[in-house]
């Protein structure tokens, strides 16, 4: 794989060097016949996956792409640069999951729906029911932990809740609130 842009190439093999090589996406030793080379990085095959769609890079080309501290796909990479096309509630549906993007340009100025700071046009966001977010913005209501693409998430009330805190979030002082209104269906980053 090479990172565009990137003149790095992979170290030559001598026979000092011979070791085994540590998968920069799970941190385990690469005993695979095949290991791909990316960013100054060695990973598993199986590992070195567009942040987005999750397509396995070495198996779609020979390029990867980074924006943002994210590994891209060509397609994904496209996609983030003309940002804003992308709206969560517009997406389409699998199994009862709304599949919305994965960190997207916002398109214009505006306001992070969780901190009300203002949000340039070529910053990256997360979105979730027509909110915007910053990308630190992005968070679990209980445990404050960030939400990543790929996590699952639920969108109760305006508030965001990780897989792990929905129930403590249904118990807790939502429940009531809840009887009125539907559950919105289960959503996934990206």
């Amino acid at each position: 794989m090479v990172n565009p842009g990137s003149s790095s190439q992979p170290p030559p093999v001598t026979a000092g060097s011979l070791s085994w090589k540590r998968c920069a996406g799970c941190g385990g030793k690469i005993a695979d016949r095949f290991l791909l080379y990316a960013m100054d990085s060695y990973w598993h095959s199986r590992c070195l996956k567009c942040s987005c769609c999750q397509a396995q890079l070495g198996d779609i080309g020979t390029s990867c792409y980074t924006k943002s501290g994210m590994i891209l796909c060509r397609n994904d990479y496209i996609r983030t640069l003309v940002g804003g096309a992308f709206n969560s509630a517009r997406r389409p549906r699998k199994n009862g999951v709304i599949r919305s993007p994965a960190s997207r340009l916002f398109g214009n100025s505006g306001a992070c729906s969780a901190c009300g700071q203002s949000i340039p046009a070529s910053e990256l966001v997360m979105r979730a029911q027509g909110n915007v977010y910053h990308l630190k913005c992005f968070t679990c209501s209980t445990c404050r932990n960030r939400l990543v693409p790929g996590d699952r998430f639920h969108y109760i009330n305006g508030s965001l809740f990780c897989e792990h805190d929905r129930p403590t979030a249904l118990i807790n002082g939502h429940l009531n609130s809840l009887q009125s209104n539907p559950l919105l269906p289960d959503q996934k980053v990206c």
